[in-house]
């Protein structure tokens, strides 16, 4: 596997999200980051033509991907194979390593070379990345607590306040004005009969959702699927 970051592979393969220890994600019959709160908040659909959306089936295509990526798991060997918990938990980590993982590569990617830095990947190392997917969760979790395996291997590396310091969460945005600026450029492009976008957009349930100033998230997706289909001359025939 190549590229994974500090943050990538140690939230991932060492069970560091949240999700990986929250009943409600482990079993959801999907994605386990579905639960989460930016895919329950995220509506960008709603902006969408209604009968594209119902044509597109969106939620059956999620069901496919799943059902595919679940076959792809390797079967694990030893005791803990037969383990339910155990079973689930590797399907997990192995959803995660390769279905969400390879997004947040690619934007890291993306935006330390569009400014210059050099971001280093000291986990991206395929023999570790194997050999931690292969520990039973019960090993991974054997303290009670998120990334066992890696803060008892750097315990004595490292201070004692950055070994027992609580997790953080991933920034984002908090600035108002970035909403604001967002919603400006989505009304703009509401006008624009030629925007690349707009055969997929219902410009009145669209009009309706930015007046209520709702869904910030899913006016960025549009934004950023606007941009895609400019910078690359793609045209749309739905």
């Amino acid at each position: 596997m190549d590229g994974c970051s500090v943050r990538g592979v140690g939230r991932r393969d060492f069970g560091g999200y949240p999700e990986f220890h929250d009943p409600l994600h482990v079993q959801a019959d999907t994605f386990p980051w579905r639960g989460s709160r930016a895919y329950v908040n995220d509506t960008s659909r709603e902006y969408l033509d209604p009968e594209l959306v119902e044509k597109l089936d969106l939620p059956g295509y999620v069901d496919e991907q799943y059902r595919r990526a679940l076959a792809e798991v390797p079967p694990s060997t030893g005791p803990a194979s037969a383990d339910p918990v155990e079973r689930r938990m590797r399907e997990v980590c192995y959803l995660y390593l390769t279905r969400h993982l390879p997004t947040l590569l690619d934007r890291k990617d993306r935006m330390s070379m569009a400014s210059g830095l050099e971001v280093r990947v000291p986990y991206c190392v395929h023999r570790v990345v194997e050999y931690v997917f292969g520990t039973p969760w019960a090993h991974k979790t054997f303290d009670g607590r998120e990334k066992s395996l890696l803060i008892a291997a750097t315990a004595d590396l490292l201070p004692e306040s950055v070994v027992q310091r609580v997790k953080s969460a991933y920034p984002t945005i908090q600035d108002p004005a970035y909403d604001r600026v967002l919603c400006t450029q989505f009304a703009k492009l509401l006008n624009d009969r030629n925007a690349a976008v707009a055969p997929l957009l219902s410009v009145e349930s669209s009009h309706a959702r930015l007046n209520a100033a709702e869904n910030v998230r899913g006016v960025e997706r549009i934004l950023a699927l606007q941009d895609f289909l400019s910078n690359y001359n793609v045209s749309l025939r739905v």
